[in-house]
Formats: C-alpha cells, sequence, structure tokens
C-alpha cells in the first residue's frame, strides 16, 4: 500500500491550501484516514481523522473551524482543505490509514511540506 500526499507549497498567513492523500495498492477501504504534522524536534500531532463513512471526523483544537477534512471513498483519496492559514500551521504534512483486516495496519505517506509566512 502506498499512501502519496501532494498540495502543500509556500504561502502567505490567510491564505489556503487543498491537501490531497491518495491510496493505491489496497483491495479495501480503510477504516480511519487522518492528517498529522510535524516540526523540527517536535512529535508528530493529529490534525484530523475521519471515519471510512466519511461522517465523523475528529479535529485538533487549533485547527478546528478553519480546516476540513473529507474523503473520497471511490477514489481512494483524502483530503485536507486548509483556510485562514497561520505560520504556526507551517509543517510537514503526513497522510496516515489505520486499522484492522487480519491484523492491524498503519500506514504512512512520505510528507508533503507546508510553509506559511507572516
Amino acid at each position: 500500500v502506498q499512501l502519496v500526499e501532494s498540495g502543500g507549497g509556500l504561502v502567505q498567513a490567510g491564505d489556503s491550501l487543498r491537501l490531497s492523500c491518495t491510496a493505491s495498492g489496497s483491495t479495501f477501504t480503510f477504516r480511519k484516514m487522518g492528517w498529522y504534522r510535524q516540526t523540527p524536534g517536535k512529535q508528530r500531532e493529529l490534525v484530523a481523522d475521519i471515519m471510512s463513512g466519511a461522517v465523523s471526523a475528529n479535529y485538533a483544537d487549533s485547527v478546528k473551524g478553519r480546516f476540513t477534512i473529507s474523503r473520497d471513498n471511490a477514489k481512494n483519496t483524502m483530503y485536507l482543505q486548509m483556510n485562514s492559514l497561520k505560520p504556526e500551521d507551517t509543517a510537514v504534512y503526513y497522510c496516515n490509514a489505520r486499522g484492522n483486516r487480519a491484523g492491524p495496519y498503519d500506514y504512512w505517506g512520505q510528507g508533503t511540506q507546508v510553509t506559511v509566512s507572516s
């Protein structure tokens, strides 16, 4: 299974970005998918995650009201719409897929850099 993120870049504070994560090599729908982010010297933190039904989502307090997670199971793709970006949102954003199917699975993408200038 491979997860590939795209959509990162350099933007100014207040701008928007949309990240995408496309999965390949899987024959089933991932139970849970999520976006995490990491900055140098800090632990990777959850930004948002969403269950396979694409209805139930969970957000970090720091992004509530600004970010929206969604997924299109038919396209094996997950999105993160990021609005009103702040410099503190600068990080490498990682896509994750996890669940349990004949054993636990936990897949990660390679990450995409998001840089927000003030």
